[in-house]
């Protein structure tokens, strides 16, 4: 089902400041046509795909105009951090997904294709609880070092793996859109700020190299 549009923010420009991406607001509760009023008065969408899209609020426009990654917070496991000694080879080890957390992260794959979104790509932490979400929701995924849990890691290490996120997020183009799925710590030193499990993130880097938080809602 659709996602109502109180539970759910999108980050649009301000077509009046007429400075590009330089200013924006924050649509909290707004509705789909206004969002996608903003977006037709700065040219990002045609007509006819500001039309397909209309019922579908601010996350389906993004990734239908491609540019961009949408990051998942991995659905829903119970607990807090991972047990002393687990190993990422074995499941048994880690905090995994509930029958909740798998039940989202089949709610997230049905909201894709009931609006017929393919990721070209879809990327995973290698945490069991993450390669879950993204296996349960999309049928397959990478496993990807630099969507790894950093918590514990060194600051050169956290570094790294952030500048690593950024060059590959700036590399999506225009008219393709690629799914992450990942951690609540990775999430929050991409894009500044929390998420709750399952929650998505619609992400892209601007030409001055920030990361920039275009929408985000839960899917389902």
């Amino acid at each position: 089902m659709p996602s109502s549009p109180s539970r759910l923010e999108a980050v649009a420009a301000d077509a009046a400041a007429g400075a590009g991406w330089g200013r924006r607001r924050l649509l909290r509760g707004a509705s789909g046509a206004a969002t996608l009023a903003a977006l037709g008065a700065l040219g990002v969408l045609r007509p006819s795909a500001a039309r397909a899209a209309e019922a579908d609020g601010p996350v389906a426009v993004w990734l239908r105009t491609g540019g961009v990654v949408i990051a998942f917070r991995h659905a829903l496991a119970p607990g807090t951090f991972d047990p002393p000694g687990f190993r990422l080879g074995e499941c048994s080890t880690q905090r995994n997904l509930d029958d909740e957390g798998r039940a989202q992260a089949r709610r997230i794959g049905a909201w894709f294709r009931a609006r017929g979104l393919v990721p070209a790509r879809v990327r995973s932490s290698p945490w069991c609880r993450c390669v879950d979400t993204a296996t349960l929701a999309f049928g397959d995924a990478e496993r990807w070092g630099a969507l790894g849990s950093p918590h514990g890691a060194p600051a050169g290490q956290r570094a790294r793996q952030l500048a690593e996120l950024r060059s590959a997020l700036a590399a999506v183009p225009a008219g393709r859109f690629e799914a992450w799925v990942t951690h609540q710590f990775v999430l929050q030193d991409l894009a500044v700020t929390s998420t709750a499990p399952a929650e998505a993130l619609v992400l892209r880097v601007t030409a001055q190299g920030a990361v920039e938080l275009l929408a985000r809602g839960t899917l389902f």
